[in-house]
């Protein structure tokens, strides 16, 4: 019998701020953001001098703890693929909000388990650009509030809100109840999208690439539309074709 050499105990995972239900938001652009919003609780900021400076150059108003620190020690807080520009605000995520305050709202984005934080926050910088009153997504097959997710938004994750429903066929129901005309993109739809349609009131349904909309989404949609794409390629990636839909939807009518 070999003799077992001596293991020692792993000790147990120390807790991370996204363990608790924080997180750390990094870059110019969502600090900024997040700084403005009096809806997001806030704990401490990390920033290097020259970050600070830009900071207070931009008129924030700092409320919170600030601590000084290095770019090295960001990239070890935050990981190396962080372009955390010298500053990182460590805070809660917002509190996400519901269907019941849209009434009085124009232009919606519908995402159908878009899972890709990337995407989502390009789709939130593109709805935050064209003035779109909220992003709704399924409470599963969503990402999380991440720094990955608001540096893709690059501030619009404070303000446009996020929803998330548990059903996305009733929620899209609730809107039409609401007034919502509920508009689907598909690569293979029979109708092309056109500028300038004439709805009071529009939700702008998307589905995953690859995947697109699922069955019940789609039945749910009042028209499915596809993007006219003359050249070989004829489906674009869901953020960029959230933007297009967004830019034809609010050009005059």
């Amino acid at each position: 019998m070999k003799d077992q050499k001596f293991r020692p105990k792993r000790r147990p995972k120390r807790s991370t701020p996204a363990d608790e239900g924080q997180l750390y938001l990094y870059g110019m652009h969502p600090v900024i953001a997040a700084m403005g919003n009096p809806d997001r609780v806030k704990h401490t900021l990390y920033a290097t001098p020259n970050a600070l400076r830009k900071l207070e150059e931009a008129g924030v108003e700092i409320t919170v703890k600030v601590k000084d620190v290095t770019p090295r020690k960001l990239d070890e807080m935050l990981g190396k693929d962080a372009v955390h520009q010298g500053i990182a605000l460590h805070a809660k995520p917002i509190e996400r909000h519901s269907l019941n305050n849209l009434h009085d709202k124009k232009l919606l984005l519908i995402l159908d388990q878009v899972t890709d934080p990337h995407n989502v926050g390009a789709i939130l910088r593109s709805a935050c650009a064209f003035g779109a009153d909220a992003v709704i997504t399924p409470a599963r097959f969503s990402p999380s509030e991440t720094g990955v997710l608001a540096k893709s938004a690059s501030g619009a994750l404070d303000w446009t809100p996020l929803i998330e429903v548990r059903n996305l066929a009733n929620a899209i129901q609730e809107l039409k109840n609401q007034g919502f005309s509920c508009l689907g993109f598909d690569s293979e739809a029979d109708s092309e999208l056109e500028a300038g349609h004439d709805f009071e009131k529009l939700a702008i349904v998307l589905g995953a690439e690859g995947k697109g909309l699922r069955q019940r989404t789609r039945e749910m949609c009042d028209t499915m539309v596809r993007l006219d794409m003359p050249g070989p390629i004829k489906s674009l990636n869901v953020s960029n074709a959230a933007a297009i839909a967004l830019f034809a939807a609010t050009r005059a009518k």
